[in-house]
């Protein structure tokens, strides 16, 4: 019985292996993207207010994460598909969880001039934390619609000091 284990087993291993050279594919030249995807991609940069934007909801929405390390303030746009233009929504606060150091803070509307009807697309708090000079990461998350949702964020250096 053992040697028909050990034979079994070795016949599994050749075949998991298997034999002969194995040759490298070609390298091929990375393909452009097209205008459309470039704009359509979710490799997210900076924001149109400057900050870290994150997905929200699968692309329905996206969120942006500014800081004013002076005014130990974060205030969070609620952005469109595009990450382009406002989308306000009509929700009594968001919560933004930084990782380190690990800390929470509530954001109250603070709706941008023409927006009314109780809806916002920004949302502002304050915590001393925020005072310390360096680039933040975490989660913005709240409810749209009665929907749920969480964006994870991170600051990239800016080049320049807070």
């Amino acid at each position: 019985m053992f040697r028909f284990q050990f034979v079994m087993t070795a016949v599994a291993l050749l075949v998991a292996t298997g034999c002969g050279e194995r040759t490298q594919p070609e390298p091929t030249a990375p393909t452009p993207p097209s205008a459309a995807s470039a704009d359509e991609g979710h490799s997210h940069g900076e924001g149109p207010n400057g900050g870290a934007v994150a997905d929200w909801g699968g692309g329905k929405y996206h969120v942006e994460f500014t800081v004013n390390h002076d005014t130990e303030e974060a205030t969070v746009y609620v952005l469109d598909s595009n990450a382009k233009s406002p989308a306000p929504l009509n929700t009594d606060k968001l919560l933004l969880s930084i990782s380190e150091p690990s800390f929470q803070v509530e954001l109250v509307p603070q709706p941008l001039e023409g927006e009314t009807d109780g809806a916002s697309s920004r949302f502002v708090g304050k915590h001393e934390k925020l005072g310390v000079v360096q680039e933040f990461a975490g989660t913005i998350s709240g409810e749209a619609d009665g929907t749920p949702y969480a964006g994870d964020f991170k600051e990239e250096p800016h080049g320049h000091t807070h």
